[in-house]
């Protein structure tokens, strides 16, 4: 069965690759996740006072766009609405000024978001909320809440100019309603016929697909799995989103971070089956993104550059087949081959013991091979092919450095 073309937004939604998401609200002043107000059952009437303490004053959209830039990513999804009912713009008192704008903060903080993320070069995202704890509608009287939650979207569509999606959170909360999707989408569609429509389906239904209008299936912690999208009625694309450590709001007493390597092996793995990597911040109360996670996304984007080139943007999943954890990824040029488990070359005294080098075995490879390189350095590496059969002398990383993982560009015969 034939795979459907992609349409436009979503292949260049593919192209990117990777991506920032940003959990930012009332909820980051305690430091303790962005379900605090659930977990701690706190009502509308405890909460709602941070309101009147929530300041933003080191919120910098320039400084986040910079930070994304720095790590490799192409856009940002930011949280316009958590599930806690509080908006990070102007809400025009679709809920009673529950926003940002007549909070002590004063300010439309998607205003600046968008238009440092036009000046920039980043593609804008909106992550907005459909599970609610502030509307009284949302358990009282649905198709209420349903009127609000379109008008909150139709606003978002129409005082922004061009935006790059909407992601949905929060539908998988009641699973059995209509959420009438059909007029949300068609709202969209209205106003941002080019916008990206992504419904997260949550942990428990990893990768499912949704209404027609979605356009990519959500995978939420973990690893994505490779998609089969023969005989779909629409090529969807994929996305997978993670926490740096175990919470998307800001977690002050959160040390349980992932490390650096695990990221770089994170963002391959969403590569390896065509799915984007969206890794989360979670600034502090004041809109600071903290230090631990600046340097692990400006480490993340240190190796984009080194090692990751334009292969990880533009590489698509590839019929070729390494041993253990080592892939390929191919364009209409190229594949690259992308390897894992190297050693430090160096004196046995000062290299810590670690993977092995030597001949790496891929299967599948059609084409018949002109060159193997490293794509970090150039270095010409020595390979042995044998019908659908390819065997490269991967050399250990130069003393001095380590990748995780190291790419090889192959280049093919005309």
């Amino acid at each position: 069965m034939a795979i459907p073309v992609p349409e436009k937004r979503i292949k260049e939604f593919e192209n990117m690759g990777l991506g920032m998401f940003i959990h930012f609200g009332m909820y980051s002043q305690l430091g303790c996740g962005e379900w605090i107000m659930n977990i701690a059952g706190m009502s509308v009437e405890q909460y709602s006072p941070l309101k009147d303490t929530f300041t933003a004053k080191d919120f910098d959209a320039k400084k986040i766009v910079e930070i994304a830039k720095a790590a490799g990513m192409k856009y940002i999804t930011i949280t316009t609405k958590h599930h806690d009912g509080f908006c990070l713009y102007d809400s025009k008192d679709l809920n009673g000024g529950y926003d940002t704008v007549h909070s002590a903060c004063g300010r439309d903080l998607i205003r600046e978001f968008v238009d440092a993320c036009n000046e920039g070069g980043i593609l804008p995202v909106f992550y907005h909320a459909t599970l609610d704890w502030y509307q009284k509608s949302f358990e009282e009287d649905f198709p209420t809440f349903l009127k609000y939650l379109n008008d909150s979207v139709e606003l978002l569509c129409t005082q922004y100019g061009k935006i790059g999606g909407l992601w949905f959170d929060g539908n998988w909360s009641r699973a059995a309603s209509d959420w009438d999707e059909d007029t949300l989408y068609a709202t969209i569609r209205k106003h941002q016929p080019d916008a990206l429509i992504i419904n997260n389906t949550g942990l428990d239904a990893r990768g499912c697909a949704g209404h027609p209008e979605i356009d990519s299936v959500t995978f939420e912690q973990g690893r994505p799995t490779p998609m089969n999208r023969e005989g779909m009625p629409k090529y969807l694309a994929a996305e997978m989103c993670q926490t740096m450590n175990d919470h998307w709001g800001y977690g002050k007493a959160d040390f349980n971070y992932k490390s650096l390597p695990e990221l770089i092996e994170t963002l391959c793995a969403c590569r390896k089956v065509g799915a984007n990597f969206l890794l989360n911040v979670g600034p502090d109360g004041d809109g600071n993104i903290i230090p631990m996670q600046e340097v692990m996304l400006r480490g993340l984007g240190d190796w984009v550059k080194t090692c990751g080139g334009t292969s990880i943007y533009t590489g698509k999943p590839s019929e070729i087949k390494g041993e253990f954890k080592n892939f390929a990824l191919e364009d209409e040029e190229k594949a690259y081959l992308y390897i894992h488990d190297l050693a430090i070359l160096g004196n046995a005294h000062v290299t810590v013991e670690g993977g092995g080098v030597g001949f790496k075995h891929f299967t599948n490879v059609k084409r018949k091979v002109k060159s193997v390189k490293w794509g970090d350095n150039g270095q010409e590496l020595d390979f042995v092919q044998h019908g659908d059969h390819l065997w490269v002398n991967a050399s250990g990383f130069p003393y001095g450095c380590q990748y995780v993982v190291r790419i090889a560009d192959v280049e093919f015969e005309d």
